[in-house]
């Protein structure tokens, strides 16, 4: 039987050293692939994402402005993610040769666009996903699991994008925030509606270390007990600390073990969210 084969990417995004930030596999097919097989793939690479991108309008990878795109954790597909985005966009860019300096992704949240940068970032043009104060009490069991003992200072949820954001107090510290050592597994039990898909946890940032907000990313209702650098919580984070600074302009510092940077810009109801990216592995999967 011949046998068939599929080129995979692998980038560590919102981060310029390897092995740092948010690593993403990312699939660009000539040929569109089962929906099922995809799921395989995303399992098989047990990133928190993997990215399966196709060409729309019969151009080349090279020569294109538009592409179809969609994500897949492990267990999940979803209808947004701005690390896979931002590592798709680089290997188009960079490994592709595309001389654009804008190209289009077709979404399950719209179209998304990518820009080239001239010092290599890439920004992303993604919905913003503003938040709504949320009592506590109807979620303490999360609030529990998430934050331990640590005091809240504000709950909000995002329903759009199902994200529960708790805002630590003031007086706690960056370090307080990275000791963080939620059991994200016990969650699951906490919740099982649907109503809650993600707990990020945040922070004010320092401005002697240049950042304006700090956070963290738990959610294991779609497969990631923590997402290293989440793009798609930066849009409802954007959201948020714009009306706490009001201001429309930030950089944030995504506070996991890997750890990963993005500078944002409000611009109406859209977010640009800006990061760069390591380029770490180029390989083939055998799909028969």
């Amino acid at each position: 039987m011949e046998q068939s084969f599929v080129t995979v990417y692998i980038v560590d995004a919102f981060t310029n050293e390897l092995f740092s930030g948010n690593p993403a596999a990312v699939c660009c097919l000539e040929n569109d692939l089962p929906e099922n097989l995809k799921r395989k793939i995303a399992a098989e690479m047990n990133l928190s994402e993997t990215a399966f991108v196709t060409i729309e309008n019969g151009e080349t990878f090279e020569k294109s402005s538009k592409f179809a795109l969609r994500w897949f954790t492990p267990t999940h597909e979803v209808d947004l993610c701005g690390h896979a985005t931002l590592a798709t966009a680089a290997i188009i860019f960079h490994k592709l040769g595309n001389k654009e300096k804008a190209i289009e992704f077709n979404t399950l949240s719209g179209i998304l666009k990518a820009i080239q940068e001239n010092d290599s970032s890439i920004t992303l043009d993604f919905p913003l996903n503003p938040s709504s104060p949320y009592e506590a009490q109807n979620l303490k069991d999360i609030i529990r699991v998430v934050a331990n003992n640590f005091e809240i200072q504000d709950v909000q949820h995002c329903s759009t994008t199902q994200k529960l954001l708790l805002r630590l107090a003031d007086k706690y510290k960056r370090k307080d925030l990275e000791d963080l050592n939620p059991l994200t597994q016990e969650l699951l039990t906490c919740e099982s509606s649907g109503v809650v898909k993600g707990v990020i946890v945040t922070l004010q940032g320092n401005e002697n270390e240049g950042y304006d907000f700090y956070s963290r990313y738990f959610a294991p209702w779609v497969g990631i007990p923590e997402d290293p650098v989440c793009g798609s919580a930066h849009t409802v984070l954007a959201a948020y600390w714009e009306k706490v600074y009001n201001k429309d302009q930030f950089r944030a510092r995504q506070c996991s073990k890997r750890g990963g940077d993005l500078n944002i810009k409000i611009i109406g109801q859209r977010v640009k969210l800006t990061g760069q990216v390591a380029h770490v592995l180029e390989g083939k999967i055998r799909i028969k």
